[in-house]
């Protein structure tokens, strides 16, 4: 479908480019010697975490990071794991404090203790050692994580693996984007100029030749990215292959005396319950000062957004005209950068409170000084939306986050740059390619019940009206 062969001065456009997929493009094809890269985002690095503000899913204060052991991830586990600990533009930003995976429920634990057992019978899986230790008691998990309590954790076990953690979410993107403009060759366009519309299609061979932003500036290219994250099923129609859900963040503020007794622990993480963080100390940029804050998110199947929205339909192979579409339903994200007195819905408050009382049961009474939802968009197997759309030369989508990319920030890109280049193995085309309808036949998706609709759910709009975009 190419329409021109591929050149260093190959013009190409990266849209969501300060984004976490995005900005690993852009920066794998500046390795690789591209020089006549533009990227465009409404927000600037990283996109959306500007201020007190996240939209995209890799604009936070910290993301865990570890080896994967399925699908393509897994096959990328050792490259991702030394990019984060060698690539200078990412090893300061990464904590291997390591991270504790648990569970409760029987058949959770039973999952765990398979993946154990995967592990430690495939060493040739992960060729730089990673020990990995199996928790059986609350005595066990507390000897690694000594703030947990026995009385809190009864019943849980799992595992132990110390080659890993977490890193500094905006810090890394940042740093990407610096590591961008010292190499240059990179243009950047943020704001209304850099905010999609709609693509630019050639009448003549129905390619797209670039996109006009909102406020209508024209941007061309022979390749244009949407690494567009959460917001993509809503721009380009993607046929039911991605759906777009938030998880729901808190901040717990600690004094100097708290965080110290709290730096250093393991992440923790427990599929029934949620996770948190050691204490980071941050900027508030509101106010100038600095202070000790721990992240904890619930673990739940996501919320939904559901809007009638018109995206991008290409027209079918050799129509010149998009087709005119009525409006279909789609899961829409909600910029916290646009609307920043959002919180998150009454019934997830009271499920982040009890991660608290399970996990930091010191800080039971206290109250979260921060609440948001974050978001990404999942493909029914966990795997990314990596190709060029079949109706649409030249529209290359790069997608499907599923809760993963940013673990894979150092590397996802290269990943992208293959598929651009036609480097990317037919096998790997295969699984990350346009798959309509393929749902999840090896089960390696989130699984769980139906996410339910923010639409139905009180008390995370506050302000304004809760359907506007």
């Amino acid at each position: 479908m190419l329409f021109t062969k591929l050149t260093l001065d190959t013009p190409i456009l990266i849209v969501g480019g300060a984004g976490t997929i995005g900005s690993s493009t852009a920066l794998h094809l500046r390795r690789r010697g591209y020089t006549n890269l533009k990227l465009i985002d409404s927000y600037p690095f990283p996109s959306g975490g500007s201020g007190n503000s996240q939209s995209a899913g890799g604009s936070d204060l910290n993301k865990i990071v570890g080896y994967a052991d399925g699908g393509v991830r897994g096959e990328l586990a050792e490259e991702t794991m030394r990019g984060w600990r060698e690539d200078p533009v990412f090893r300061e930003h990464y904590y291997e404090v390591g991270e504790l995976a648990l569970a409760s429920l029987p058949s959770n634990i039973a999952s765990l203790h398979s993946e154990y057992i995967h592990h430690k019978t495939s060493p040739s899986n992960h060729p730089d050692p990673d020990p990995l230790e199996w928790l059986s008691t609350p005595s066990d998990i507390i000897h690694r994580a000594p703030h947990l309590k026995a009385e809190s954790i009864q019943g849980w076990q799992g595992t132990y693996r110390p080659r890993a953690g977490w890193a500094g979410a905006m810090d890394a993107i940042d740093s990407v984007g610096e590591e961008l403009k010292r190499l240059g060759g990179v243009e950047m366009i943020f704001g209304s100029s850099g905010t999609f519309s709609r693509p630019l299609i050639d009448p003549l061979t129905s390619r797209c030749i670039g996109v006009i932003a909102k406020d209508g500036t024209r941007h061309f290219a022979e390749r244009v990215v949407m690494a567009t994250g959460a917001w993509t099923p809503s721009l380009v129609d993607l046929e039911g292959q991605c759906v777009s859900k938030c998880w729901i963040v808190a901040h717990l503020e600690l004094t100097d005396e708290e965080a110290a007794r709290y730096k250093g622990i393991p992440v923790v993480y427990n599929e029934e319950v949620g996770f948190l963080f050691e204490p980071r100390y941050v900027r508030d940029p509101s106010t100038g000062t600095s202070r000790w804050i721990i992240k904890l998110c619930d673990e739940f199947p996501g919320y939904t957004r559901y809007l009638p929205v018109r995206p991008f339909r290409p027209g079918k192979s050799g129509n010149s005209k998009p087709i005119p579409s009525e409006p279909i339903n789609v899961s829409v994200p909600r910029s916290h950068s646009d609307h920043p007195t959002d919180t998150v819905p009454d019934e997830g408050m009271m499920r982040l409170r009890r991660v608290v009382e399970v996990m930091l049961p010191e800080f039971a009474e206290r109250e979260f000084v921060k609440s948001y939802c974050c978001w990404c968009t999942d493909t029914d197997d966990a795997e990314w939306l990596f190709c060029e759309h079949p109706s649409c030369p030249g529209l290359f989508l790069a997608t499907g986050d599923s809760g993963h990319s940013f673990t894979s920030l150092p590397i996802v890109g290269g990943q992208v740059a293959d598929l651009l280049e036609g480097k990317m193995s037919p096998e790997r085309m295969e699984r990350l390619g346009w798959r309509p309808g393929r749902g999840d036949p090896d089960h390696t998706g989130r699984g769980g019940p139906p996410a339910k609709d923010l639409g139905d759910l009180p008390g995370w709009a506050h302000g304004d009206d809760p359907k506007e975009v």
